[in-house]
This record gives C-alpha cells, sequence and structure tokens, in this order.
C-alpha cells in the first residue's frame, strides 16, 4: 500500500500537482513511517510549494533515518537555501559531498549556496552613518569616475577634486557639497543612477550659487555671496599623478581595442586589451572583452580562462555584480562551444546559472534555456535504443499482468527513455495510472499516445475509459467517435460509444439521482466550455426562449450550432428536458 502512495505522489509530482504528491507521501509515510526516500520525497514537494520550513523538517527527518545518504544533504541544502539561512545550506551540501564527492547535484547545490551567500553579502549596506559612503571608498571611487565621459572631465578641476576628496575622507561632508551639480553627477555614477542637470540632457550645468535658498531670503543675505571664501585646490602627489594617467592611456588602449574588435581585427584588439590590462588592473572590463574576442576566433580555453579572471578579480575589487554576471555568461557560452556530448553541457548550465544569480539578464536566462534543451537532446539521442526500449517494455507488461502497476511504471518509464516515439508503450503507461487513479497522468499519456499514431485505436480507448471515470461522458463520447473514424469494427470503441449514450440519456431523461446531478454540475461549472456558453449573451436569450417563449424555442432548435451546444448543456446537467 505504501509503495501504491508512493507511486501516485511521484505520478503527482512529475505532472506539477505538489499539493497531491504531499498527500500521497503523507499517506505512505503513515503506512511505512520509516522509510526515508518517503520522507526525501515529502521535502522536495513542499520546496516546490515554497513551504520551506515544512521542506526542512522533512529533510532533517530523512538524514536522521538515513545519515549515510547524500540524497537527504541535497535536501537539507535545499530547504536552508529556500530560508536563506545560506551558511546552513554550504554546510549540508559539503556533509553530502563527504559522502558523495562526484554527485553533480551537491556540486550544484553548493556552487548555488555560496553565490546566493555572497550576494547577500554584497547586498548589505554597509555599517556607516552616511548611506552612500561605501560609494566613495576605496580606489575604484577614482576608476569609475575616471570611466565616464562627464565626470572624467570633472577631474581636471582642482575644486572637484578636493570637493572628492573631502567626501572620501569623510562621506558625512556630502551633504555640504550636495548644491555642486558636479558632485551629483559624480554620485549618480558611483551609485550607477543616471541624474540629469537642469536642462533635461546628460551634460549637468552648475547651479548658481547666488541663487536664494528660500521664499523668505533678504536682499541683504542675496548681497553676500562672497562670504564663505573657495577652498584652497591642492596639487596632486606624483603618485595620484601617475595613477592617473595610467587609468587614462588603459582608457584609450580600451577604445582601439573596441575599434578594433568591430572592424574583426582580432589580434590587434587583443593587444589592445592587454596593454589596458597591464596598465590598469582594476577594471575587469577589459578582461571581459578581450574574452569576447577569443570566442570570437574559437580560442575556449583562453576565453574562459579571461572570464574566470574576471569573476575572481571583480570579487576582489567589488565590481558591479553585472560585470561578473557578464564575465560568466561569456565563459558558459564558450562551454557550450566546445559541448561534445551531454555531460558536457553540465557545466555550461552551471555556469549560466550562477550568472543568473548575480543579475537576471534574459540574454543569459535564453542561453540557458537554450543549453538544457540541447542537453536534453543529446541525452536522448545517446540512450536511444529501440532494443532495449521493447524489452523493457515486456518486462513492463508482466508487471501490469501480476497488478504490480508502479513496477509497471517504472519499466515502461525506462522505455520510454530509451524509445520516446513508441505509442504502444504511453498506452500501456495510461493504463497503469489509471489503475492507480492518477487519472490526469493517463489521461496525458493517452493524449501522447494519440499524438504519435492518430490510427492507434488503444489510444482513444485509453483515453475514453478515462474521460468516462472521471465522468466527462459527453467528452468521451467524442473521444469514441474519432476513434472509429480510424477503426469503423472496433469492439471496444463502440461498447465505449454505448456507455456514454447511456449516461447521457440518463441526464436527458432527468433520471439522475439528486447526488449525481448536483456532482454533473459541479463538474461541467468547472469546464471552460461549459463555462463559455452560458457566458455567451445569445445563449442566455436562447434559454430564456426555452423557457418562455417556445415559437421562438421552435425557431433555435432549427439552428445545429444552437442545438449542439443545448446538447452540451443537458450533457452537463445544467439543462434538463421535460
Amino acid at each position: 500500500m505504501a509503495d501504491e502512495a508512493k507511486a501516485k505522489g511521484n505520478a503527482a509530482f512529475s505532472s506539477g500537482d505538489y499539493e497531491a504528491a504531499v498527500r500521497h507521501f503523507t499517506e505512505a509515510i503513515s503506512l511505512s513511517p520509516d522509510n526515508h526516500v518517503l520522507y526525501s520525497n515529502r521535502s522536495a514537494a513542499h520546496a516546490s510549494l515554497h513551504n520551506y520550513a515544512d521542506a526542512l523538517a522533512d529533510a532533517k527527518k530523512t538524514v536522521e533515518l538515513k545519515p549515510d545518504w547524500s540524497k537527504g544533504y541535497s535536501r537539507l541544502g535545499a530547504a536552508h537555501l529556500g530560508l536563506q539561512d545560506y551558511i546552513e545550506a554550504v554546510n549540508s551540501y559539503k556533509k553530502g559531498l563527504d559522502i558523495d564527492p562526484n554527485n553533480e547535484a551537491l556540486k550544484s547545490g553548493l556552487a548555488d549556496a555560496k553565490a546566493a551567500a555572497s550576494a547577500s553579502f554584497r547586498s548589505r549596506s554597509p555599517p556607516a552613518d552616511n548611506p552612500f559612503g561605501s560609494a566613495f571608498a576605496g580606489p575604484e571611487m577614482w576608476a569609475k569616475l575616471t570611466a565616464d565621459p562627464t565626470t572624467r572631465s570633472y577631474l581636471d578641476q582642482d575644486d572637484f577634486r578636493n570637493m572628492m576628496k573631502d567626501i572620501q575622507r569623510n562621506p558625512n561632508n556630502l551633504n555640504l557639497y550636495l548644491k555642486d551639480q558636479r558632485v551629483m553627477q559624480a554620485l549618480g555614477v558611483l551609485l550607477n543612477v543616471k541624474f540629469k542637470g537642469p536642462t533635461g540632457g546628460d551634460d549637468v550645468e552648475m547651479q548658481d550659487e547666488d541663487a536664494p535658498k528660500g521664499p523668505e531670503t533678504s536682499k541683504e543675505e542675496t548681497r553676500k555671496p562672497e562670504s564663505e571664501p573657495e577652498p584652497e585646490p591642492m596639487e596632486l602627489t606624483e603618485e595620484e599623478k601617475e595613477a592617473k594617467e595610467r587609468k587614462e592611456k588603459a582608457l584609450k588602449e580600451k577604445e582601439a581595442g573596441n575599434a578594433a574588435y568591430k572592424k574583426k581585427e582580432f589580434e590587434k584588439a587583443i593587444e589592445h586589451y592587454s596593454s589596458a590590462l597591464e596598465l590598469d588592473d582594476e577594471d575587469i572590463s577589459y578582461l571581459t572583452n578581450r574574452a569576447a574576442v577569443y570566442l570570437e576566433m574559437g580560442k575556449y580555453e583562453e576565453c574562459i580562462k579571461d572570464c574566470d579572471k574576471a569573476v575572481e578579480r571583480g570579487r576582489e575589487l567589488r565590481s558591479d555584480f553585472k560585470m561578473i554576471a557578464r564575465a560568466l555568461t561569456r565563459k558558459g557560452t564558450a562551454l557550450v562551444k566546445m559541448a561534445k556530448c551531454s555531460k558536457d553541457y553540465e557545466p555550461a548550465i552551471e555556469t549560466f546559472q550562477k550568472a543568473l544569480t548575480e543579475h537576471r539578464n534574459p540574454d543569459t536566462l535564453k542561453k540557458l534555456n537554450e543549453a538544457e534543451k540541447a542537453k536534453k537532446e543529446l541525452e536522448q539521442q545517446e540512450i536511444f535504443d529501440p532494443k532495449i526500449a521493447d524489452e523493457e517494455r515486456e518486462k513492463g507488461n508482466e508487471f501490469f499482468k501480476q497488478q504490480k502497476y508502479p513496477e509497471a511504471i517504472q519499466h515502461y518509464t525506462e522505455s520510454l527513455r530509451r524509445n520516446p516515439k513508441d505509442p504502444r508503450t504511453y498506452s500501456n503507461r495510461a493504463a497503469c495510472y489509471t489503475k492507480l487513479g492518477a487519472m490526469p497522468e493517463g489521461l496525458k499519456d493517452a493524449d501522447k499516445c494519440i499524438e504519435l499514431d492518430p490510427t492507434f485505436s488503444k489510444g482513444y480507448t485509453r483515453k475514453g475509459a478515462i474521460q468516462f471515470f472521471m465522468k466527462e461522458y459527453d467528452k468521451a463520447l467524442e473521444t469514441y467517435q474519432e476513434g472509429l473514424k480510424h477503426d469503423p469494427q472496433n469492439q471496444e470503441l463502440l461498447d465505449g460509444v454505448r456507455r456514454c449514450v447511456q449516461q447521457i440519456n440518463k441526464a436527458g431523461r432527468g433520471e439522475l439521482s439528486p447526488e449525481e446531478l448536483k456532482e454533473r454540475q459541479a463538474k461541467g461549472m468547472q469546464d471552460p466550455e461549459i463555462q463559455n456558453i452560458l457566458s455567451d449573451p445569445v445563449m442566455r436569450q436562447v434559454l430564456v426562449d426555452f423557457q418562455e417563449n417556445p415559437k421562438a424555442a421552435q425557431d433555435h432548435m432549427k439552428n445545429p450550432q444552437v442545438m449542439n451546444k443545448i446538447q452540451k448543456l443537458i450533457n452537463a446537467g445544467i439543462v434538463q428536458m421535460r
């Protein structure tokens, strides 16, 4: 019994019905409370519903029952990750890897947990009095100001440099200079926010310092603009001058590299980017640009090395997360180019996933989806074997005869992995799901069977039987009739039509019990087609005419489309004829 409930839970989970999966696994646990696999499966279902606290409780029970089973730690790590307890998530994945060092799921989970922890750390505000204090910290402030065309020109102005140095020494002094539009522009560059000047353009104009600051400013106050003397300009040290010159030269090399890249002069571009790196190693864009050139040249190993350096150096410098995501995406693209088998796609997929934890870029997401699709297609090609598929199908048939439906499903599923184009296997698995009461899964397999071979009558009998069991008699009738178009003498299909007609006529003659009528009406009201009919203003008037205007009702009965809709309402128990 526990195996049967487990099979239902697995089927529900596979179909995305996680709430049903939780119910079935809970039933299985009540029958077999010491089965660690059941707790593991229910933990996964809870996690899929974002019920991470429940997922954590089940994961802990899994590890308690089976401490040497690596998957338990994978569940534990996933639950902690969902609860944003990144340290515990990392520890859980590491414990699992101690048991199974080659487990790819644990490796991937550990990487995700570390990336999430890193992103969480970077997102925390620094403990400073001024919320913008971190923006002015360290040498990267000057690098960012130099990199921006607008603020680069301000660096030639002594008073601007002095203001920035003063703010860097004490971030609280920022408030003293906010009236200067150059400082506002610099703040925007450092925070990756674009401030526009009073003209609305990209170039920011200086505000008039003599302008009155409030509605009640006196004439005497406006006549004293010189009350605060301008600060004395400070000379740059030799070291600062040299650093500034090197950064300017590096930017020129980068611009030359970009121009060469656009002309497809890749060797020249690499030379320029390499020179820029020698001059300034605090801007990882030189590395990511050179990696892009290597990618174009097909030098994928070199591209990957540059991307790894960019990520490592970017974390040291606490560079913009978008730049790190770009490096990871570029690395993933190179790995995809190098992939020759399905296994080769795994590091590329992992890299794209890491990039998305840094910055959810649509292009990266698209590349991830493409890589996952390519991996799946290659896997299918690699395991395709019709002979083994037939053997697995026969094993499934034997278990089906013994009424061991969960075991039969396992073999049918393996058969489909080996040959996903065999309609017979889908038909057989649909029969198993029907026996287990997993109707949605059975219906899905029956539909796939018909899709693969529209002339295969078994597909129609399976689908019709499931619909009949679900009391969708009009749909079952349509399925059986569609099957008879391909096999007019098929007795199963003919019997199915007869049973459906009997049930439909019971509703038409008003022979249903109150409970049956209520159940059929409730099911009918959930049908989108019935909802559309009832919401149609024309059909609502037709129904009114049937009750109040017999002559109009007779005219409506001559319209086959109207009568078809009326028949559907009768079949659903919504309308009864007396």
